[in-house]
């Protein structure tokens, strides 16, 4: 019996020639549209998934999507105070489009939510940021509402971890209708590239508010997308808020410019004279050895201090965790870098916010934290000093927010010392020119006055120049390029931001993740650059599981060092 009828819909027997004939008018038809993209196509994709995750429960789940978040919590009077400059600021201005720059601290985040008017996607470029604008976005709507049925949800590989307790946000959180989702903008690239499923999340983003928080972090490849973004962003009717600590002129005009400029675009920047009340570090520049850093780490130890200790690669980030932690054995010492199984990294992270930065739990009692990049962006921690090695000057000003972050009517006119290192060989993953030109913009002994920040941002940076992608765009000036109903395969977003990935797993996780569900694959997965681990392979065989999950390599390592130090590349007696 045909599905038709089981809906008691009227059938007949058909002839071959008039099957073949329907066959021929569908083809004919999808090579007639025109290049465009299909909200229905996107709608049958997202209600296909919707429908798929929550079967007869559907019905009653859907009505909480497409609700317009309650935002008052941001808007209260009782947000705004001086020490906040932009919370006492009007955000009501009849404009559209936001372009904020303003440093930790100022209200930035509350200035960005009081501008939306609509659902609410609020983006950020690192994992441990958007967990913790999660946490504070959810709460904050609690507070208001009075109840937990709220439809706040993150995006990214771990997402599931934060809301592992409850099933339906489990399962909603890649879904579409979101009052607000918190995510990085490389999982809105789709529309950018026309990948599958970029109707679905057009038609989600499609007249809603987009927050683009620290823009300033996306240079070169991740730049450019950045840019086509907005330009995909406004085609969708979109309202934009881009906020950021840094960004050079050159840039800041550019996206001021491609969003309509001052007739749509409302520009907020703080004035010189509450700029002064943010000189919150004192900056040394220091040779790059290990006898400078250990002179400085004693005398904050003596000192009962915080220390944040901030290595570009996740390798120096090991090895210093392991020279540090023998030197100091009776200093609390934490290691976070991206090399982790996500599992691992998710309580790290909640270690580092809890234990760490809990400065009553911490008082005169000093400590020790270890990391690479991944703490550089809006993650609510404050230490009371930090050394980092050399980056461009718009990252090392984002470290420098880490540090004498809480901003009150005792800490505004003191300062903590920041040390950076002099640039040495190896530079990666940065450019020579550019760690150089940022060091020598480093006063030496003295504070660092935040309104001379953007000229010395300007020049590090006199102009910006994006990467050229427009041959692999969804979307030109001309118009679409590709056919309605078509899209192009996901490998051309790591093609073209030179993303170049790959999966790891520990040898004692490689039964239960032939075993484990799709969620609990990724738990136990570990990502690792591609060019890290080719070099590593060119010596060891790692065993690959080629057609399970993400086809991770099985690396021999002890769990217990790997939750300490995160994935290590050494040979061991034997070998997979």
């Amino acid at each position: 019996m045909c599905v038709a009828e089981q809906f008691g819909i009227p059938t007949r027997p058909i002839s071959q020639e008039e099957a073949k004939a329907a066959i021929e008018y569908a083809i004919a038809y999808c090579r007639n549209l025109p290049r465009d993209w299909s909200a229905w196509k996107g709608l049958l994709r997202a209600a296909d998934h919707f429908a798929s995750a929550f079967g007869s429960e559907t019905a009653r789940v859907v009505q909480r999507t497409f609700k317009t978040p309650d935002l008052s919590y941001f808007r209260a009077e009782s947000r705004r105070h001086p020490l906040y400059p932009l919370s006492t600021m009007d955000a009501d201005d009849p404009r559209p489009h936001t372009l904020v720059v303003a440093p930790t601290g100022a209200g930035k985040t509350d200035f960005l939510l009081r501008r939306c008017r609509g659902r609410v996607f609020y983006t950020l470029p690192f994992q441990a940021s958007i967990n913790a604008m999660f946490d504070r976005i959810r709460e904050a709507i609690r507070k208001t509402t009075g109840t937990d049925d709220l439809d706040v949800r993150l995006q990214h590989a771990t997402a599931r971890l934060k809301v592992k307790d409850n099933k339906v946000e489990q399962t909603l959180q890649p879904l579409i209708g979101a009052s607000v989702k918190v995510l990085t903008p490389h999982q809105m690239a789709s529309i950018v590239f026309g990948t599958s499923g970029y109707e679905s999340v057009m038609l989600d983003l499609r007249g809603a508010d987009i927050i683009l928080d620290e823009i300033h972090t996306y240079t070169d490849w991740a730049g450019a997308m950045v840019y086509a973004l907005i330009e995909a962003l406004l085609r969708l009717h979109c309202r934009i808020h881009v906020g950021t600590a840094t960004m050079p002129s050159a840039l800041y005009q550019r996206i001021a410019n491609l969003l309509g400029g001052p007739e749509k675009v409302y520009q907020v920047q703080l004035p010189k004279k509450i700029l002064e009340t943010f000189h919150r570090h004192t900056a040394f520049r220091e040779p790059n050895d290990p006898q400078a850093v250990r002179d400085i780490l004693e005398k904050a130890f003596a000192a009962g201090e915080r220390v944040l200790l901030i290595y570009n690669t996740v390798k120096a980030a090991q090895e210093a965790y392991g020279q540090w932690k023998e030197i100091f054995p009776d200093v609390e010492t934490l290691l976070i870098h991206s090399r982790f199984r996500r599992k691992d990294r998710y309580h790290i992270e909640n270690r580092l916010i809890a234990d760490f930065n809990n400065r009553e739990k911490s008082q005169f009692s000093p400590c020790l934290v270890i990391s690479t990049q991944v703490v550089e962006v809006s993650l609510d921690i404050s230490f009371d000093r930090m050394i980092t090695e050399c980056a461009p000057l718009d990252a090392l000003i984002q470290r420098f927010g880490r540090i004498n972050r809480v901003r009150n009517e005792q800490t505004i006119g003191t300062t903590k010392p920041v040390h950076v290192l002099e640039p040495k060989d190896p530079y990666l993953p940065y450019k020579k020119e550019i760690l150089e030109r940022s060091f020598a913009q480093l006063p030496c002994g003295e504070v660092l006055r935040e309104a001379e920040i953007q000229q010395k941002i300007d020049a590090v940076y006199p102009e910006v120049t994006l990467k050229e992608i427009e041959a692999h765009l969804l979307l030109t000036p001309e118009g679409y390029k590709l056919d309605r109903l078509a899209h192009r395969p996901k490998s051309i977003i790591l093609d073209t931001l030179e993303i170049d990935s790959a999966t790891c797993i520990l040898e004692a996780d490689r039964q239960a993740y032939i075993d484990g569900s799709w969620a609990e694959r990724i738990e136990l997965e570990i990502p690792v650059n591609w060019k890290t681990l080719a070099g590593t392979r060119a010596k060891i065989n790692y065993e690959q599981l080629r057609e399970i999950g993400s086809y991770p390599f099985v690396i021999p390592q002890d769990e217990a060092e790997h939750q300490e130090m995160g994935l290590l590349f050494r040979e061991h007696s034997h070998i997979l």
